[in-house]
C-alpha cells in the first residue's frame, strides 16, 4: 500500500469526522463531542497532507530538506499562535477573533491562486499534468479562487475592525453604493473571460485589486445590527475560498471541507436573516434598511430606575421569571452570577427560563455558549419562537445587556431601521427590569422605547455586580 492510497483513505476518514462534527454541534448535549470529532478530523488531515508533501505523491519527488524545514516552522508557529490566542481570548472577543481567522483563509486562497498562476500560466510549464483542453478551466479556477479569497480577506478585516470597535459600526454610505457593487461584479466577469482567453498577469492583478476593494465595501456598508449575519456569511465565504484552493491544489479533502463550511455557513446566514425578517440577498449585498430615518431623536419621556434590593423583592414574589441575555452580559462576564441566581430562584419554586434571540450577541449562538459555560440547564434555554407567547403570563423579565433584540420599535415604528425584525416581546410581561450601564443606544444605533414604558425599570451599573447585589439581597 502506497503513501498515496493511505492518504486518500485518511482524507475519507477526516471528511466523515467533519460531517459528524457538524452533526454533533447541532445540539447542546452533543456539542463537546462534535468539537472532538472536528479536532480529530483536522489532525488526521494534517498528518496525511504533511506525509504526502514530505514523501511525494505517485510520480513526484518529495520535498527538499529546506522545504520540510520551512513547513515545520510554519506549522509550529501557527500552532503556537493559535493555542496562545485560544487561551487568552475572552468570550466577548470571540466574534472579532473568528472574523480575523476568516481573513487568513481568504488570504491563503489568494496566495494559492497566485502560486497556481506562476506554476502553470506564467512559466508556461510544458510538463504540467493539466490537459490542454482543460487549461481554460484552470484559468477560471485561478481568477475565481483569487476573487473569492480577496473578498473574504478584506471583508473579514473590516468585520474584525467593526466588532472590536476600532472603526464605527455604522454603515458606510457611499453615493450609488449598489451600483458600485453591481459594477464591480460586472467588471470581474469581463476580467474572468479575458483571463480565461489570455492568462495575462495584468488581468489577474486587476481582478485581485477589484476583489479587495469590493470585499471592503460590502462589509463596510453593513450596519452593526446585521453583523452576526455578516460573521456567518464570511464563514461561508471562507469555505468557498478553501474549496477553490482545493481545486487548484488537487486536494479532494479541501474541496469537501470547503463545501461543508461554505454551504453550512450560507444556510445559517439564511436562517438568521429569516429570524430577523431580513432579505438574505440584500444583507450580503451591502446592508438592509440602512437608508430609513432613525428614530434616535424621538422623545419617549422619562425612564424609571430601580435598585438591586427592589429587584430582589420583585423576584422573591414572582412565580415565573424569564431572563433575556445580550452582549452586555458577555462584556460583564455576568453568566456565572446569573446561573447562580437561576439556581436559587428555582430552588424557591420559581419557574425560571431563558429567552434567546437568534442574533443575541455578535455571533450566532453567542448567548447559548455563555450559558452552557456557566452550567445553566439546557432545557430551560429556549429560542425566541419557543418563548415569545409566554411573556404575557410572566411576572418578571430580566433583560441583561440586551437592547436591539427586545426593542418594540421593530413592531411599532415602521420608520425604524430594525422595523419588521422579530424581537422578544418582553414588554408584555408584568414587570421588566433592564440591566444597562447607561441609557446609550445599542449596537444598531437605535433608541429603545422599552426603557420608557410604565412597566419597565432600569437597573444601572455593571451587570455582574448588580446580579451579585441581587443575590445578596435574596
Amino acid at each position: 500500500m502506497t503513501i498515496h492510497s493511505v492518504a486518500i483513505a485518511a482524507y475519507l476518514v477526516a471528511a466523515l469526522l467533519f460531517i459528524m462534527s457538524l452533526a454533533g454541534l447541532s445540539k447542546h448535549e452533543t456539542a463537546k463531542q462534535g468539537i472532538w470529532f472536528g479536532i480529530w478530523g483536522m489532525a488526521i488531515a494534517l498528518v496525511a497532507t504533511i506525509s504526502l508533501a514530505v514523501v511525494g505523491e505517485e510520480g513526484h519527488e518529495g520535498m527538499t530538506t529546506l522545504g520540510i524545514a520551512l513547513m515545520a516552522v510554519a506549522v509550529i508557529a501557527g500552532a503556537a499562535i493559535g493555542l496562545w490566542r485560544a487561551r487568552v481570548v475572552q468570550m466577548t472577543g470571540m466574534p472579532e477573533l473568528i472574523a480575523l481567522l476568516h481573513s487568513f483563509v481568504g488570504l491563503a486562497a489568494v496566495l494559492v491562486g497566485w502560486a497556481a498562476f506562476y506554476t502553470v500560466e506564467a512559466q508556461g510549464d510544458a510538463q504540467t499534468e493539466i490537459a490542454p483542453d482543460l487549461l481554460g478551466i484552470h484559468h477560471g479556477e485561478v481568477i475565481v479562487g483569487v476573487f473569492i479569497g480577496a473578498v473574504t480577506f478584506t471583508g473579514s478585516i473590516v468585520a474584525f475592525l467593526k466588532l472590536s470597535a476600532r472603526i464605527d459600526s455604522k454603515p458606510l454610505m457611499l453615493p450609488g453604493k449598489n451600483a458600485l457593487n453591481i459594477g464591480a461584479l460586472a467588471v470581474f466577469v469581463v476580467l474572468t473571460v479575458l483571463f480565461v482567453i489570455q492568462p495575462n498577469i495584468g488581468f489577474l492583478i486587476a481582478g485581485t485589486v477589484l476583489a479587495l476593494l469590493l470585499g471592503w465595501h460590502l462589509v463596510a456598508s453593513i450596519g452593526g445590527g446585521d453583523m452576526p449575519v455578516v460573521v456567518s456569511m464570511l464563514n461561508s465565504y471562507s469555505g468557498w475560498a478553501a474549496a477553490a484552493s482545493g481545486f487548484l491544489l488537487g486536494n479532494n479533502l479541501l474541496i469537501v471541507t470547503g463545501a461543508l463550511v461554505g454551504s453550512s455557513g450560507a444556510y445559517l446566514s439564511y436562517i438568521m436573516c429569516e429570524a430577523m425578517n431580513r432579505s438574505f440577498i440584500s444583507v450580503i449585498a451591502g446592508g438592509f434598511g440602512i437608508e430609513a430615518p432613525t428614530s434616535g431623536d424621538t422623545d419617549y419621556g422619562d425612564h424609571r430606575e430601580i435598585t438591586a434590593a427592589e429587584t430582589a423583592e420583585l423576584l422573591s414574589e414572582a412565580s415565573s421569571v424569564i431572563i433575556t441575555p445580550g452582549y452586555g452580559m458577555a462584556v460583564a462576564q455576568a453568566q456565572y452570577p446569573v446561573a447562580e441566581l437561576t439556581r436559587q430562584l428555582r430552588e424557591k419554586g420559581v419557574n425560571v427560563r431563558f429567552g434567546i434571540h437568534p442574533v443575541a450577541g455578535r455571533l450566532p449562538g453567542h448567548m447559548n455558549v455563555l450559558l452552557a459555560e456557566a452550567k445553566v440547564p439546557y432545557d430551560i434555554v429556549l429560542e425566541m419562537d419557543e418563548i415569545n407567547d409566554d411573556f404575557p403570563s410572566t411576572d418578571v423579565v430580566l433583560v441583561i445587556g440586551a437592547n436591539d433584540t427586545v426593542n418594540p420599535a421593530a413592531e411599532d415604528d415602521p420608520t425604524s431601521p430594525i422595523a419588521g425584525m422579530p424581537v422578544l416581546r418582553v414588554w408584555e410581561a408584568k414587570d421588566v427590569i433592564v440591566f444597562k450601564r447607561s441609557m446609550a443606544v445599542g449596537y444598531a444605533g437605535v433608541q429603545n422605547p422599552l426603557f420608557f414604558r410604565p412597566n419597565t425599570a432600569m437597573l444601572f451599573g455593571d451587570a455582574k455586580e448588580r446580579v451579585e447585589d441581587i443575590l445578596k439581597a435574596l
